[in-house]
């Protein structure tokens, strides 16, 4: 993962100082591109411990649509807890609009609109499969009708797969990227999103390339990444997953081998 240790490293030197919403100051830049390989290891950090349960049951609520935090998965996951409304509810977020992006269609029996909703999963699972040379493998979150909907506007806010030679690639557009705390774990869910649909398309999981629009380190971040930055990444663990439909997957379906991390390191949220 010296791709992530060199993009600390670049905001650190080259990064300058801005404000921010949360009013914790950050050092930013604006566009960066790093792509991991996932023939050459899992790309989750080794200089620091990344928690990959976390990242599982986040992911697979985003699957199931879910925008509620007590939902059962999120008990194991309480990443989303501190931007949540009464009730835990967090409105239209990732998983809504991946799942159940909506649209309104005439109804010319009823002479009216009746709403209706678009998977976007299962479409660029269908694309994939049936016209893997399209062009439109999209999914987005950045619906912007409902930004003002949702507890919090999409950081990760669209990606476009690519197939070649039975390989299957991933590109993430990031339009705000946390480095110390979020781009980890971004990295790390995009990767086995990948893995997941390859093997439902019988395809081997390639390159994911991550794209950040402001990249930003937050002022309370510096000594923990500095940290961070003195240790030597060691080997990428292998990632195993059974053959199911990305749908169907359940947490005890994914497992990560051979992960021996350095020590956590904390950072705290900036909400």
């Amino acid at each position: 993962m010296k791709q992530y240790l060199d993009l600390v490293r670049h905001i650190l030197e080259h990064g300058e100082k801005k404000e921010d919403r949360t009013g914790t100051g950050t050092i930013s830049l604006f566009g960066h591109q790093s792509k991991y390989d996932l023939r050459q290891g899992f790309p989750i950090l080794t200089t620091k411990k990344v928690l990959f349960d976390a990242v599982v049951w986040e992911l697979l609520w985003f699957l199931r649509g879910s925008t509620n935090i007590n939902d059962d998965l999120t008990q194991h996951t309480p990443i989303w807890n501190a931007w949540a409304r009464q009730g835990g509810e967090l409105g239209p977020i990732y998983g809504y609009q991946w799942r159940k992006w909506e649209r309104f269609l005439w109804d010319g029996q009823a002479n009216a609109y009746r709403k209706d909703h678009i998977d976007q999963i299962s479409q660029a699972i269908d694309l994939i499969k049936k016209d893997p040379n399209s062009r439109r493998i999209i999914v987005s979150a950045w619906n912007v009708a409902d930004i003002d909907r949702m507890a919090l506007p999409p950081c990760h806010a669209f990606f476009q797969f690519y197939v070649v030679n039975g390989r299957l690639d991933c590109q993430l557009y990031q339009r705000s990227a946390d480095v110390a705390l979020g781009v980890p774990f971004n990295i790390t869910s995009y990767a086995l999103l990948m893995a997941m649909v390859a093997c439902e398309c019988d395809l081997i999981p390639g390159v994911l390339t991550h794209t950040l629009g402001d990249a930003h380190v937050y002022l309370n971040h510096i000594d923990g990444l500095k940290v961070q930055l003195e240790r030597t990444p060691g080997t990428l663990p292998r990632l195993e997953i059974a053959k199911r439909n990305v749908l169907d997957y359940k947490f005890e379906d994914i497992k990560i081998i051979d992960y021996r991390p350095s020590a956590f390191i904390k950072f705290p949220i900036a909400v």
